[in-house]
This record gives C-alpha cells, structure tokens and sequence, in this order.
C-alpha cells in the first residue's frame, strides 16, 4: 500500500488517472518485475482492489572470472552490479555494455560478458552471479585507406587522426587501438584540416571498419572534398566602440585569400589561449560583458564567401562586487591588493586572467586551482566577480643532523612565505608561527668541525602596504676551517670568515607597462682569510672587502604558476658595480701585490638572463633560455677581480665556494668543467627544455623534462667566441614538495670534450635540489 500510493477510503475514478499512476508509482520502485490489479468486489460507490505484485529477486555474491584479480577488484569499485541490488533485466544490460565499453577502450573490440544467475536456496529471492569476461585478442589497426581524396594526399589526411593510427614501425610508440569516441573526433579532425584549407562543404560520406584474419582491422574512409572557397568581403555591422579599421586588424584576413573557417572563427571568437587576439575578448577586455558577436556567410557565388561579423555591443558592465573565497590563513588585504579588477572599473577579462597569475604567483596559493565566478546582472549592466582559491604549504622546516667525513653536521633551517611581522609579539596568532601577511623570513644555521654558517634573511613585497615596493634585507656570517682530507684533521688557525649584509628597494613599475619591476640593492662582503688556500687567489692572508651597488631590470609575464609555468616570459637585465677606487685613491697599483690590490675589491658585472614559455598542446610546454654574463674591470694595473667569476657546467650548485662566484649550469658535464681554475669572465649559454606536467596538485608538482643546451666561458672579452659551445642533451624530473622545495635528477650527455682533454664529456648525473633551471 505504501509504494501504490493508496489509501482506503480515497475517492477514485475507475479507470482514472489516479489508478494508473499508482500502478506506474509500484513499477518505478524497481522493487517489482510483476504487477495486476483485480476489482475483487462492488458495493454501490465502493470497490475492493487487489494488487497482485511479483517481487524481484536481490543480487547475492558476486564473482567475477575471466581477468586478473587486480582487473576484477578495480572493475568492481566501477560497476552497479553490485550484492543486494535489485536483479533486474537493465541491471543486466547495462552492466554487460559498461564492461564491453571499458575493454573496447583498451582495443579488445571483440569483449564477451556473460552474466548467469541461479536462486540462492538459502535465502529468499536472492540470485547469486557470475559474470564471466572474455577479452579476446587485442585488436590493432593494420590499415587506414581514404577515399575520394584528391585535394588532400593520405599522408597529410591520416596526420590529422591524432588518436587513431596504423599499427606500423613509425608509430611503435603510439597506441592502433581503435576506440569509436576518440575515432569520431578525429574524423572531425579531418574535416577541420579541409577546412582549413578552403574546402567548406568537405564530408566524410562514410567510414567502415573490415576485420583481419591476424586480429587486426581496417579502417576505410570516403570523402567528397567539394569546391576550394576563397574569402570575399568581410563587413562589420552594429560596431560603434571599434572602427572598421580596428576590428579588421584583428581579423588580419585580406580578400582573395584561400578560406580557413577555423582561422576566422579564432580571430573573432579566440583561440582558447589567455592572450588571443580576437573581436570577442576585445570587447570584454573593455567592459562590453554583454556584447555578443555573430559570424554570419551572406553569400558564396563563384566560390568566393562573403561574411558579415554582426555585432551587438550593449552597454559596457561595471564591477559591483569582488570576492574571495578559499583564504583560511592568508589574509584577505594581501589577496585584494594583487588583483587586478575593482569595483567601479569595467569589466576586462584580461584583468581577470592577470589576477589569476599574479595570485598564482604569491606562492602560497595554488595556482592550479584558481577560479574565478563572473556573476552578471544584466538587469543594472553590472557584475561580482568571485575567486575561489585554495592555499597550499609554503613553509618549510629542516631540521637534520648528520655524519660523514669523520664529523658530525647540523643544520637548522626555517623558511615561513606568508609571515606576518606585526603579530610576531602576539601569541594568539602563532599557529606554529603568526602568517597570512604574505612577508618571507628565512633563518639558517649549520655547524660542523669544517664550518659553520648563520644567515637570516627577510622580504615584504608592499611595504607600507599600500603600494608594490619590495623591501628586503639580509645578514650572514661563515667560518671555513682548512681540512686535510688524508689525515681528517682540521686546522682551525687556517681559516676564512664571510660576513655580509644586503639591504634593497624594489619597484613595480607602470611603464613600459606593469610586468616590469626595477630592483637595486646595496651589498657588503669582508673576506678575511688567515693563511688560508683558495686556488683562485694569489694571497692566503688578508682582508677583502666588497662594496656594490646592484640594478636589477626585468619583465616577468610568465604564469600562472612560478613553479610549472605555462606562458609568458622572464627576462632580467642585471649590473653590479662597486666604487673605483683606483680612479680618486692616487695609488699606483702596478706596484701592489694581490693581498694590496683586492683589499677594496672594485669591478662591474653584466648579467642578461630571458626565458620563453611556449605552450606546444594543453600541458607540453617548450622553455627557451639565453643568458649571458660579462665580469669586467676599471684599471689595467689591477685586473678583473678573483671574485664574482662564472663557473660553467654541471647542476648549478654552489656548495662549498666561497668567493662569490656565478655558477652557471650546463648539464652533461662535470660542475665547473668547463671553466678555468681562475674563473671566466665571459659566458654565454642558450638551452631549450620540452617540459611535460605529470600532476601539478598543491602536495605535490611533477613533471618531466627534455633538453638542449649549449654554453661555454671564456678568460677575456677579447677571447669571446659566442658559437663555439659545448653542447648537451638529455632528460630528467622535477618534484616540487612546499615543505621541501624543489628536487630533481637530469642525466645529461655532453657532446663535446672538457677542456685539457681529448675524449667526450659523455653521460653525466646531476641532482638539483632547491633550484630551477
């Protein structure tokens, strides 16, 4: 009674509406695989009915047979056929259709799936299953023949097929299954191309598929070309913000050309990427929310097709509201003041794409999960805008003791990016630490028998907090003991000691326009050696002492995210000087010894490093480097300075140098092999790295690498020779953890010989950890 939807007592029509949907009501339970309905007896206005149900049997246990018991567990967490579900003839279908489908995914298109069911005696309509899976062979595709095609050569025609191919030796590394959804667009795919080529009214006539005796298929497909079309006159109508002239530079399609319907639609309709040039993301990115932009073919005589772009503008949208959603420990000030759309501004979609990146780029948000709600109104020609974001993990913490070389190293190590200063007396906000104001701190301490380094480090981004000036300062002091490897014994009255301090400004600058940044900093060294060997000093004992001014220039468009970019670009234009000394000090310097000459070291260096982000296909991206560096000197008598050199090859790292030199990574060969003992002071280098995403989850950014690079120092400007690089190539992985940093492996080749020796640099081993190349 309760399923029927019936009471006694009901006033009802016979046959009526209510009856019948009582009925239907019983067989949507799906709990019944019978149902009738008897009038057993009339008394005047009042009918007894019974109902008469069969009730469906349940699915007991379940067993699977036919595949391995990984594939059975996995194809049991997928399918509905599950014990205690009702045993119906859908339940039947649908589960042999949705294994059929899975195994046709994977190339076996000649799956069986027998499902067999018996009573259980033991209980009460319940049918145990046995679902049994026959995969068949695996079914390749051995030849794919087109048909009617004239215009367009098979070779070119089977290009476009970027998910179906031949089983041949050219495709050994790509997949000839035949899967029918990824078969289907790919003959979309074929028509596009001609298209593209001019052939509007190309079709696809028919396809069939012909099976082998070798399990292999044939695909045969017909096309009818059609006529080649050509573009004719492309007017514009309903456009006042933008003259003819305007929105035909963006088109940038002339008439007379052979037609590309692809082509035109991404000029007014994008291209998907956040940069495209088109009708339609002009008039958002200048408020026009509401526009809309059609593309209508007004005619097509003598293969020539006439366009009208039919626009209708609207009134531009306002902003009303901007949300955030997602900070639970950022505040909400350090978020607003990157973003780039305000209430009161109109709307621009640019604007939006720009505060996706430079939130992205704050390193405590997920770049990868930054979604922005545009809520219109139509009604008052405004808008909300809300992002919703998530944060990830942007401190780290080392805190790790070790033994090697007959001695015990500590090291302490905490890195907080998204710091907050004012609270750091409060203790209400410590959560270990007080954060959210986007501030980085950074302290080190490491201490073994060798050494012992302290160093304490901090940066606000908008200081005074109401404009993008950077502000940040540095301390640091080292101690290096003298080590003989032999006997394991340290000398502690052979020493050198580094103490430095850096403090710099820093500027988001409005012109050229707002990528650009302006950074200068002041920095101090001392040196102090106490008979201490470096090989590339002349002296053992004495004081150095570095004092320069350092200019930073760039551009830095690249996003969204720092960690896994995936266009834009990066470029820096860098010059360190110090004061010349020589110039105003009357002191002849021909005369000097080492130790005298670099007690004020005085120098100027030049660096230009630009990188390129390409996207090649949705996660494949190309990286471009350049980079070059020039180390240069004011006085003859004295020389380019010991300090500050380039150091050419290897991962990069700079461990265990003391004398402020400029490591510069060429994978392929051994670290600084490519350099002279005393050090470069010219180098040039120029790689190429195809980067591919494996997960870029806030846990955890994986992605593997390719490269090309080339690079090579050299003693003096006069002996520069930028072609003559040592070359390399190779492979390896990045894993970016927050609570790590970044780590990788590269195995390189080096194509050229080291310097001193006759035999290639061959394949070398890198490990990176806390750098990006």
């Amino acid at each position: 009674m309760i399923f029927s939807g019936l009471v006694a007592g009901q006033e009802i029509k016979i046959p009526g509406d209510k009856l019948t949907g009582s009925i239907k009501k019983l067989w949507n339970s799906k709990l019944f695989s019978n149902v009738d309905v008897y009038a057993t007896k009339m008394d005047g206005n009042d009918i007894y009915l019974e109902i008469n149900v069969s009730e469906l049997d349940k699915v007991g246990n379940v067993t699977i047979k036919g595949i391995k018991k990984s594939k059975i567990e996995e194809l049991n967490k997928e399918i509905e056929f599950q014990k205690g579900s009702m045993l119906t003839e859908n339940l039947v279908t649908t589960t042999k259709n949705q294994i059929q489908d899975k195994y046709k995914e994977k190339g076996f298109l000649n799956t069986k799936v027998t499902i067999n069911t018996k009573l259980d005696t033991s209980n009460t309509n319940i049918q145990d299953a046995l679902i049994l899976v026959d995969k068949g062979e695996k079914i390749k595709i051995k030849n794919i023949t087109f048909h009617g095609n004239s215009r367009l050569e098979d070779k070119k025609l089977k290009k476009q097929l970027k998910k179906t191919k031949e089983n041949t030796l050219i495709n050994i590394f790509k997949s000839s299954k035949y899967v029918e959804d990824l078969y289907t667009e790919d003959l979309d795919k074929v028509i596009e191309k001609y298209q593209e080529k001019g052939f509007r009214d190309a079709v696809i006539i028919k396809d069939s598929i012909s099976f082998n005796d070798d399990n292999t298929i044939n695909l045969d497909i017909t096309v009818n070309e059609g006529e080649r079309y050509k573009f004719g006159d492309i007017a514009f109508l309903g456009n006042t913000v933008f003259t003819d002239q305007q929105l035909q530079s963006l088109i940038q399609i002339e008439e007379g050309v052979t037609y590309n319907g692809k082509l035109l639609n991404e000029r007014v309709k994008g291209d998907g990427t956040p940069d495209s040039k088109d009708i339609t993301n002009t008039y958002l990115d200048n408020g026009y929310l509401f526009s809309r932009v059609n593309l209508v073919e007004t005619s097509a005589e003598n293969n020539t097709i006439n366009i009208e772009v039919r626009i209708i503008e609207d009134e531009a949208a306002t902003i009303n509201k901007v949300t955030v959603t997602g900070n639970d420990v950022t505040n909400d000030h350090v978020l607003y003041r990157e973003i780039k759309t305000r209430p009161g501004d109109l709307f621009s979609k640019s604007n939006i794409i720009r505060s996706i990146r430079e939130l992205g780029q704050l390193g405590f948000i997920d770049a990868e999960n930054i979604v922005p709600d545009v809520q219109p109104n139509y009604a008052e020609k405004t808008t909300d805008i809300e992002y919703s974001l998530s944060e990830k993990g942007s401190s780290q913490i080392e805190l790790q003791g070790g033994y090697g070389g007959g001695a015990f190293v500590g090291t302490l190590a905490l890195s907080f990016n998204n710091f907050s200063i004012k609270n750091i007396f409060n203790l209400d906000k410590y959560k270990p630490v007080p954060r959210g104001d986007g501030q980085s701190i950074s302290l080190r301490l490491q201490a073994s028998k060798f050494s012992r380094v302290y160093s304490l480090s901090f940066s606000e981004p908008w200081w005074g907090g109401k404009r993008p000036k950077g502000f940040n300062f540095s301390i640091y002091n080292s101690r290096q003991y003298s080590y003989n490897p032999y006997e394991r014994d340290v000398d502690k009255d052979q020493r050198l000691d580094i103490t430095g301090a850096s403090i710099g400004l820093s500027q988001r600058l409005k012109w050229p326009d707002d990528f650009f940044t302006l950074s200068t900093s002041l920095n101090y060294q001392r040196f102090d050696l106490q008979n201490f060997f470096l090989s590339t000093f002349g002296y053992n004992n004495g004081i150095s002492n570095n004092v320069n001014f350092s200019v930073n220039f760039g551009r830095n468009s690249a996003g969204p995210s720092p960690i896994y970019p995936r266009h834009g670009s990066q470029f820096n234009v860098i010059a360190e000087i110090t004061p010349p000394y020589s110039s105003f000090n009357n002191k002849d310097y021909s005369v000097m010894t080492d130790e005298e000459k670099f007690e004020w070291l005085e120098y100027y260096k030049i660096n230009f490093m630009g990188k390129w982000y390409t996207q090649i296909w949705k996660d494949l991206i190309l990286m471009s480097n350049a980079e070059f560096g020039f180390l240069g000197a004011y006085n003859d008598d004295i020389g380019v300075s010991p300090f500050e050199r380039f150091y050419v090859g290897g991962d990069g790292m700079a461990t265990g140098q003391f004398d402020g030199r400029q490591v510069v990574a060429l994978r392929g060969y051994p670290n600084s092999s490519l350099t002279s003992v005393a050090g470069g002071t010219v180098y040039n280098k120029i790689s190429f790295e195809l980067r591919y995403a494996i997960t870029l989850k806030p846990s955890a950014s994986i992605y593997a690498l390719t490269f090309l690079e080339g690079g090579n120092s050299f003693n003096s400007f006069e002996n520069f020779k930028p072609f003559v690089l040592k070359r390399s190539a190779g492979a390896g992985i990045r894993v970016f953890m927050p609570a790590f940093g970044l780590l990788g492996i590269d195995f390189g080749y080096g194509f050229d010989n080291i310097p001193g020796t006759f035999e290639k640099s061959g394949w070398q081993t890198h490990f990176i950890i806390g750098q990006q190349f």
